[in-house]
Formats: structure tokens, C-alpha cells, sequence
């Protein structure tokens, strides 16, 4: 893809952030008025017990029980839009994000080498949004509340507050525990849930060739070492998760009880009163609840972070571009300037010293053995992997001072492995663009020699032809690709193998389709195995060993290449279907 402009998506996430920062006030807001709502019932016992009790008042304990139930079910709603509103941060985050993410997917096997099932993004989005809207931000926001409950209790009596701080400290070390310990598990378990979901991917998109070759047994074993690795992992990080879950569960039992007893010695030594005994145990219950509650949802935490963060750097391998000026349509040539190239995430070079130039009218046909680089080069003509050295020039324009959206307009590429998505025959050739007029789906049908085959369909151009096209022949598979490449008439049409899987009829309308193009001073590029492809071509690149080994009008090329080729190129186009 063109490397953009600038926008460091560090920007983007700040603004942001920004933008929900009034909400995440609102919720400092909230929590504070909940926590402090949550005193209710240790005043209520104390007041019972202090006053009710010694005074055997009951107008004032009805009194005092309607204040009670108010302020419960007050704290009650409270908690309630609390919940929603982070269920609502999560969509919104989501909504905001999602777009961007779909975009890194998108643009990401151009800057490295995806692992996995490519989907990772997906899953860490998704993982931040159940994040927000799980109980776990509420035990973060009630944290620094503790103090509080703490001074509270060291109000109530001194001995009860140290008490009360000794259990805080023990359980917030816990909580430092489960932040070191689940952070490799977490990691592992990302890593290993990738790979194995890949390899799922992978054995559903290749089932014909596993069913029908028979090791789909092997591969089962590959995915239970697999699943065994990822189950391991999980397990690990569970068990930690859970084993100081339960620590500071049985902890702040044994705290509560602590206050309770301490209490139960300060009142005989009339120190404190029963009141105080039973508030201040409630109320350290209160307070720690936080601290249980953020352990239990530890991993959680764990996971969104290292979400996150794998989202941030996502985005800044993938930046947004903000271009000023849209460029006009390209209409005089192609130049490719010393180019050399090599597979995103990798230094060694595919293509080394590239150049040629080819103007409007042209159609370039680029053969040679396999592995010499011609499919690198057709990524490259149609920015899809960046180069490492030199240019590739339309209209004088570097493709990186291109939009990509515009860029794509003028664009027509057929790439070797065959892609469709599930929808109809009109929408994928339309490019999935909703207002496409119905006039250029069927210009572009009928440039693909497909719109006869097309009609004959029972839903004609609304049929639904299923995930990758599925439903589909190979070849018809190709020709739909290949009306796809050339809709809304693309300056520059790149096509790689576009015959592979088609016959004489497919082949003759493919044909067609490039003598269509160069008519109206278009540029076509096709990279061939059969010769049967070059039939339109007028100029031939010879490529060997990632150099251009020769370029210029087809029958001077092929000529010498006859003569002096290696054998792999001779049985590729050293005939008399290319020469004549």
C-alpha cells in the first residue's frame, strides 16, 4: 500500500481519549457518590446498635430503616448506569476503533508478515470492549476509595484502623502478585490462541486437499499438540488467577473477622461500643471488596492491556494518510525506476534494478521461470508491498502521493490465488461500492466475456455465490475476479495468471478484454505461464533470477529469448503461439 503522509495514530488515539474523558469523569463522579452511598449500612448498624438498642425506639428504627432501603436503592440505580455506561464506553471505543483496525488488517501484510490467522486485531478489540463492560473498571474506580474506608476506621478507633491497613496492604501486595504473575501467561495464551485458530483457518480454507489426499489425520494431531499447548497455557494463567482469587477471598474473611474480634476486646474494655464493633466490620468488608474483586478480574485487565497495546502498535505500523490534494486521473504512463524489492518483513531483495517505462495503449506481458519475481513486481506496480529502492511513477506521481481510495479507482488487479467474498456476483464486481450504476457492472461483465455465463444463472447478477466464491467453478470464479479488475474502466490493469483456470472461450474473451483496454489508451500488465496470455501484448518483460534479463517489443524479445534463454524460459514462451 502508498506509504501515507503523516498521521501518527498516537493523535488519533489521544483525541481519542479526550473525547471520553468527560464520561470517564462522569464515572469518578458516580463511583464517588456510590462509595460514599455504601457507608449506608455500616451507619445504619451503628445507629441501631447505639441508639435503637439502649433506647428501644422503634419510631426511630422505622425511621431510620426507610432512610436505609433510600439510600440502597439510590446506590442501587447508581451502579446500574454506572454498568451501562461502561457497556456504552465499550461500543463506543469499538465504534470509533473498528474501522481503523479493519484498515491495519488490510494494510498490514504490506508492512510484515502476519501471523497467525491474521485476526488477532479483531480479538484484541473485542477483548477491550468486554473488558469495559465487565465488572472489572468498577473495582478500579472503587480502589481509591480504600483510604477512605480505612481513615473511617481509624476514626471508629485506632486499633481497628490498623487492623483494617495491615489486611489492606496484605491484599494489595496480592494484587501486585497477580499483576507479575499473569503477565507472561496472558501473553502466552494470545500467542498460542493465534497460532491455533491460524492453523483451524487453514485446514477449513484447504479441506478439499485434505479430505481428498487423506492427512487430515496428521493434521489433527499437529492441532491437539496445539490445543494442548494453548489449554496449558490457559490453565496456567486460570490456575494463578484463581488461587489468589481465593487467597484474598479467604483473606478478607479472615480480615473482617479480625476487625470483629478486635472490636469485641475494645468494647469489654469498654473502648468502643457495640456499634462501632459491628459498623467497623462492615465497613472493612466494604472496603476490600475492591481489592477481591480487582483480583478476580486480574487476567482480564491483563489481557486488554496487552490488547491495547497490541492495537497501538498496530496502528502505528499501519498510520492513516491526510492527503491535500486529490491528483487527476492518470492517462500518460507507467514508469518503474530501479526498482528493488523485497517481501514486507524481510531484507532479502525479490527484485533488484527494475526499470522500464510503458505509455497509454500499451500492454506489457512479463514471463519467466518461477520465483523470479514477476508476481513481487505486479505487487509492487499496484503499491501493495512497498519498495525499498527506487520509484514507480504514474503520470510523473510517486504512488505514495496517491490517496489509496483514489489510487484504487485506477486500478485493476487480478491476483494469482483468486479471491471473492461472499455476496452477489454484482457486488463483487461492483467492488462493493452500494451506488454502482448498473450500466458499468455490465459494461464490465461484458469486458470480462463473463455477462452470458452470468445471465444464465438462475438469479443472474443477484446471485449470493458464497464465502471465496464457492459456489462457483474455478474458472467462472477468475472471470467474475477479472470483470471485477476491469470495472469503472482502471487506467492501469494488472492481471497475475489470469488464464490459469480458464479454457479456449475464457481464454479468447481474456484476450478481448486487454485489446479493450490498450483501445482505450489504457496500460495493461499480464504476468504469464501459458502463452496463450500474451497474445494482446506488444511489449514483453523477461525476468530472471529478480533482474530484468530483457525488455522491449514482443517479437524482438521473444525472438532473442528462443535463442538464448535458459531452458526454463524456453518452455515457458519459446513457441510459435507467442512469436506469430
Amino acid at each position: 500500500m502508498p506509504i501515507p503522509p503523516t498521521n501518527p495514530p498516537s493523535t488519533f488515539l489521544a483525541a481519542l481519549l479526550t473525547s471520553l474523558r468527560k464520561v470517564f469523569l462522569s464515572l469518578g463522579a458516580t463511583s464517588a457518590v456510590i462509595n460514599i452511598l455504601a457507608l449506608t449500612g455500616s451507619l445504619f448498624m451503628l445507629q441501631v446498635y447505639d441508639r435503637v438498642i439502649p433506647g428501644r425506639s422503634l419510631p426511630t428504627l422505622a425511621v431510620l430503616a426507610i432512610l436505609a432501603a433510600t439510600m440502597y436503592a439510590f446506590q442501587g440505580v447508581l451502579e446500574l448506569l454506572r454498568s451501562m455506561l461502561l457497556a456504552r464506553i465499550g461500543v463506543s471505543l469499538d465504534e470509533r476503533l473498528s474501522g481503523r483496525v479493519f484498515a491495519s488488517l488490510v494494510q498490514l501484510p504490506s508492512r510484515m508478515q502476519a501471523k497467525g490467522d491474521g485476526l488477532q486485531a479483531v480479538r484484541d478489540l473485542d477483548q477491550v470492549r468486554s473488558f469495559l463492560s465487565g465488572s472489572g473498571p468498577t473495582a478500579l474506580f472503587d480502589l481509591p476509595w480504600i483510604p477512605v474506608y480505612i481513615g473511617l476506621c481509624f476514626l471508629f478507633h485506632f486499633w481497628i484502623g490498623v487492623t483494617a491497613l495491615c489486611g489492606a496492604i496484605l491484599l494489595v501486595a496480592l494484587t501486585i502478585l497477580a499483576e507479575i504473575s499473569s503477565q507472561g501467561p496472558a501473553r502466552d495464551v494470545a500467542k498460542y490462541s493465534s497460532a491455533r485458530l491460524g492453523m483451524a483457518e487453514g485446514a477449513r480454507r484447504n479441506w478439499e486437499a485434505v479430505a481428498a489426499m487423506g492427512f487430515s489425520g496428521r493434521l489433527a494431531e499437529r492441532w491437539a499438540t496445539l490445543n494442548q499447548d494453548y489449554l496449558g497455557r490457559q490453565l496456567a494463567a486460570a490456575n494463578i488467577i484463581g488461587t489468589l482469587t481465593t487467597i484474598s477471598k479467604v483473606l478478607r474473611m479472615m480480615i473482617q473477622s479480625g476487625v470483629l474480634a478486635v472490636g469485641a476486646i475494645l468494647v469489654i474494655r469498654q473502648e468502643a461500643t457495640g456499634g462501632i464493633m459491628i459498623a467497623s466490620s462492615i465497613l472493612i468488608s466494604r472496603a476490600l471488596a475492591p481489592v477481591e474483586l480487582a483480583i478476580a478480574n486480574w487476567k482480564g485487565f491483563v489481557s486488554a492491556r496487552q490488547s491495547w497495546s497490541r492495537i497501538v502498535r498496530l496502528l502505528e505500523l499501519t498510520p492513516t494518510g491526510q492527503w491535500g490534494v486529490a491528483l487527476p486521473k492518470p492517462e500518460g504512463h507507467l514508469a518503474v525506476e530501479n526498482v528493488s524489492l523485497a517481501s514486507p518483513g524481510s531484507r532479502e531483495l525479490i527484485l533488484r534494478n527494475i526499470s522500464f517505462r510503458i505509455s497509454a495503449g500499451a500492454v506489457l506481458g512479463v514471463v519467466g521461470p518461477s520465483a523470479s519475481g514477476k508476481s513481487s513486481l505486479a505487487r509492487a506496480i499496484t503499491g501493495l508491498w512497498p519498495i525499498t529502492i527506487g520509484a514507480i511513477r504514474l503520470d510523473r506521481a510517486t504512488l505514495s502521493q496517491w490517496d489509496p481510495a483514489d489510487l484504487g479507482r485506477h486500478i485493476g488487479y487480478l491476483p494469482q490465488d483468486v479471491s471473492l467474498f461472499d455476496g452477489t456476483i454484482s457486488e463483487n464486481i461492483a467492488r462493493f461500492d452500494e451506488h454502482a450504476p448498473s450500466a458499468a457492472i455490465i459494461a464490465a461483465a461484458k469486458s470480462a466475456g463473463v455477462y452470458e455465463m452470468i445471465v444464465e444463472l438462475p438469479d443472474g447478477f443477484d446471485t449470493v455465490i458464497g464465502e471465496a466464491g464457492t459456489k462457483l467453478s474455478a474458472g467462472q470464479r477468475q472471470r467474475i475476479a477479472l470483470a471485477r479488475a476491469l470495472y469503472g474502466n482502471p487506467f492501469l490493469v494488472v492481471l497475475d495468471e489470469p488464464n490459469s483456470n480458464l479454457d479456449a472461450e475464457g481464454e479468447a474473451a481474456l484476450t478481448q478484454a486487454l485489446l479493450a483496454v490498450r483501445a482505450r489508451r489504457g496500460i495493461a500488465i499480464v504476468v504469464a505461464h501459458r502463452p496463450s496470455a500474451l497474445a494482446a501484448a506488444d511489449q514483453v518483460l523477461v525476468l530472471a533470477n529478480g533482474k530484468a534479463q530483457a525488455f522491449g517489443p514482443k517479437e524482438e524479445v521473444l525472438g532473442k529469448a528462443m535463442r538464448s534463454a535458459p531452458g526454463p524460459i524456453r518452455l515457458m514462451i519459446g513457441n510459435e503461439e507467442v512469436s506469430s
